[in-house]
């Protein structure tokens, strides 16, 4: 299928409040110059003309730096863009339906917020799971009650498939969070809307190279 490991290190998803001023193609073109390896369109209130728009902006922007580009919940969309995938919720189109409609060689996660969830994720049809939201996050009202780190490691424990780690992962809690065993964080507001975004990337970035490069997996 379409993901490899690597790519899911640090995940850009985007807010298009959080980058008004600066708006969201430059902010994923600095985000990947500071060390994102794959970005999420994600509009909620966009229609899906407006996401196709924004999607191939985005994949102008991402073209010759192997940063896939994966769509949010929008099939028609991601098929419009030529995106590399999507990413859906448990309520949203299953994930069966996108790989049938995009082909093996797409990317297509699976948002997982209980372990459950995260257990009973299929293999055959997914690249990988995001679990969360892992704190409490401005960033998506609507979401389930927050892991907290116990139940993350619990949940990343209940899938073979690679994980990443998403709500309220800032560079504060990053070492916390890789510790639970996941293979990258997701994250909104450590990049959008941050007054110097290829900075906060590059930060993250580094904190998360430091990490791999430590013998015991902790930084020094």
């Amino acid at each position: 299928m379409g993901v490899i490991t690597p790519q899911l290190r640090l995940y850009l998803v985007t807010d298009p409040v959080l980058c008004a001023a600066r708006g969201v193609v430059d902010t994923v073109r600095d985000a990947v110059r500071g060390g994102v390896t794959m970005v999420q369109l994600r509009d909620k209130d966009a229609t899906t003309a407006e996401r196709v728009a924004l999607g191939r902006a985005l994949m102008e922007v991402l073209a010759g730096t192997n940063v896939p580009l994966v769509i949010n919940d929008d099939l028609e969309a991601a098929v419009a863009i030529g995106a590399h995938g999507v990413h859906v919720g448990q309520s949203d189109v299953g994930p069966h339906r996108a790989r049938a409609r995009l082909g093996p060689h797409a990317i297509v996660g699976l948002s997982c917020e209980t372990v459950a969830h995260a257990a009973a994720a299929d293999r055959s049809v997914l690249d990988y799971v995001g679990l969360g939201p892992v704190f409490a996050t401005s960033t998506k009202p609507d979401h389930a009650a927050a892991m907290r780190l116990t139940y993350l490691a619990a949940a990343r424990a209940a899938t073979p498939l690679p994980a990443v780690a998403i709500g309220g992962v800032q560079a504060v809690n990053l070492e916390q969070v890789l510790a639970t065993g996941v293979d990258g964080v997701a994250v909104v507001s450590a990049i959008c809307g941050q007054p110097d975004v290829h900075a906060a990337t590059h930060a993250l970035a580094m904190a998360m190279a430091r990490r791999t490069a430590s013998p015991t997996g902790t930084s020094s």
